[in-house]
């Protein structure tokens, strides 16, 4: 009986150490798998589609299977943008689209069949104005699609503002336009064709 008793303890304190040391690679190795299967998930975009890249905004560029080209940075003052081997590429002025495809066609002196993803992770380069009787004034960064609406809510308004009378200064083909904003008759649903989509350099006038 007392062998049988050493002979069971033996076994149990032996099997032990491999019981841990099992659950340990287990573990370990489906660490290994999920960080080799699992991508790195690319950051979202902030923008539309046709967007035009402007100086200051921030880009993540992707090159698949690449990491070394893969790098997220600012477009400089002068439209550019640095990459390693490619030095500078001109990014202001053309859409993320066009860009992966600039950058596409450089890299191939250099990669074999690379593909390339560009996403502007901040947009710094467009703004609009904000004057007058509005309670935060000064410029404000445009969202994608933003709308009158949506940029005097963001703006606000002083007890002493003049809302039927507000109104956008655009400048188009050189030449200023005036375009009649009334808030009253927004908000109630009249009139809707007034909430119109901003554009980059629109300055909105809160008398």
């Amino acid at each position: 009986m007392r062998n049988f008793l050493a002979f069971t303890i033996l076994m149990i304190t032996l099997a032990e150490p491999c019981s841990w040391a099992q659950g340990n690679t287990s573990t370990l190795a489906g660490d290994n798998v999920v960080a080799s299967i699992t991508p790195g998930k690319m950051p979202v975009s902030v923008v539309w589609p046709d967007y035009v890249i402007g100086p200051e905004d921030t880009l993540h560029i992707a090159v698949w299977k690449e990491a070394d080209f893969t790098a997220t940075l600012p477009v400089r003052p002068d439209g550019k943008i640095s990459l390693p081997l490619l030095n500078d590429v001109q990014a202001a002025g053309l859409t993320p689209m066009q860009l992966g495809a600039s950058l596409t066609e450089k890299l191939k002196k250099y990669i074999a069949d690379p593909r390339v993803t560009v996403v502007v992770t901040q947009m710094n380069s467009q703004h609009i104005y904000v004057l007058g009787e509005a309670l935060h004034t000064g410029t404000l960064p445009l969202l994608p699609r933003m709308t009158m609406l949506q940029a005097l809510a963001t703006a606000g308004f002083t007890q002493f503002a003049n809302t039927k009378g507000i109104y956008v200064l655009r400048t188009e083909r050189g030449q200023q336009r005036k375009i009649p904003f009334n808030y009253k008759q927004v908000v109630k649903g009249e009139n809707m064709s007034q909430n119109i989509q901003l554009k980059p350099g629109d300055t909105i006038v809160v008398p």
